[in-house]
């Protein structure tokens, strides 16, 4: 980048960025997992799902997704209409990552008996190929409405969906992917910080493998861990999942304590998403000013893979009886 088309410095960028905004009739949203400066310039902050449903219902011209590709992405099949931006292209996941849409295909194909709940972390390709899509709010609702005999495929998490069939006692054969923030944890760290705070609460998120998950008193998404920090009795919790949600813990509830759970380095540091770091305010200033990085979909790719969102939005209302679920679910062909 030449030095005359250089983003801005401090509160000039700030400056900037509200201008673009205004300008582009842009809505700007973070994820989270995000740092505190996007956090907080952002017009809407949640999880993925979330977040991308609340741009849909703007009037918003163009989407910032401070977040990571597949969010990007989603926002893009919710909303074709749109341009989504995202700060930088290489914001990926280790989720997506661990599953290769021809590998998932070949893996679908070997159990035609089973549907695909795959978790929002992945592809557009996967979603195409899954039959219900879930996120780690929705997921427990949408699996109590499926038919204990009917065999399930699971992924890309693992750690999730391993969660899910121990709590459920559903058997489901899962893909073997992990995300590496939440594998990076410690249990041996985190029963040491927890003899340190002995009244302290863990809130812990299910993509976290059992070992952690096991010691929680509270597993949920990012959304129901920052409602569980607003409820719980106490004054100190210890969080086990990235640890930029703290951010809008702190801001939220200045008069409690809240510790990232540690790695096995003993601090939270290596729990950083690498992957949502990538982003930044001076990204995100120049994919307003350029309107690039740009999310693009071919259209017939968007429609099925739309197809297994609905899927979990009419589940997800819990309203579904298991003798309807066929009419919810449409195969992906693939």
């Amino acid at each position: 980048m030449s030095f005359e088309n250089a983003p801005p410095r401090g509160e000039e960028l700030i400056a900037e960025i509200n201008r673009l905004r205004r300008e582009r009739n842009a809505v700007i949203l973070a994820h989270y997992y995000q740092s505190p400066d996007i956090q907080d310039i952002a017009d809407f902050i949640g999880d993925s799902l979330q977040l991308s449903q609340l741009a849909a219902e703007t009037d918003a011209d163009v989407i910032a997704f401070c977040g990571v590709k597949f969010m990007a992405d989603t926002a893009k099949i919710l909303s074709p209409e749109k341009t989504v931006v995202l700060p930088d292209m290489d914001a990926g996941c280790s989720l997506e990552d661990s599953c290769p849409p021809e590998k998932f295909k070949a893996f679908r194909e070997a159990h035609p008996d089973h549907i695909a709940l795959t978790y929002i972390n992945c592809s557009t390709e996967v979603k195409a190929l899954s039959d219900v899509i879930v996120t780690s709010s929705s997921a427990e609702t949408i699996l109590e409405q499926i038919p204990k005999d009917q065999k399930i495929i699971f992924g890309p998490d693992r750690h999730l969906g391993g969660y899910l069939s121990r709590k459920f006692n559903r058997e489901m054969l899962l893909w073997p992917g992990v995300c590496i923030v939440h594998e990076a944890f410690s249990e041996t760290e985190l029963l040491k910080l927890k003899e340190q705070y002995p009244d302290a609460p863990i809130a812990a998120h299910p993509e976290c493998p059992p070992t952690i998950v096991d010691h929680a008193d509270y597993v949920g998404s990012t959304s129901g861990i920052l409602k569980f920090a607003k409820d719980f009795d106490g004054d100190t919790l210890i969080v086990a999942t990235e640890p930029h949600i703290m951010h809008q813990m702190e801001k939220a509830l200045p008069e409690k304590t809240f510790i990232g759970a540690p790695g096995a380095d003993g601090n939270c540091n290596c729990n950083i998403c690498p992957y949502m770091a990538l982003n930044t305010m001076e990204k995100l200033y120049v994919a307003l000013r350029d309107l690039e990085p740009r999310i693009e979909i071919e259209e017939e790719l968007r429609v099925k893979a739309k197809k297994s969102l609905d899927a979990m939005l009419e589940l997800a209302k819990g309203t579904v009886g298991q003798g309807d679920l066929g009419r919810v679910i449409s195969k992906a062909d693939g």
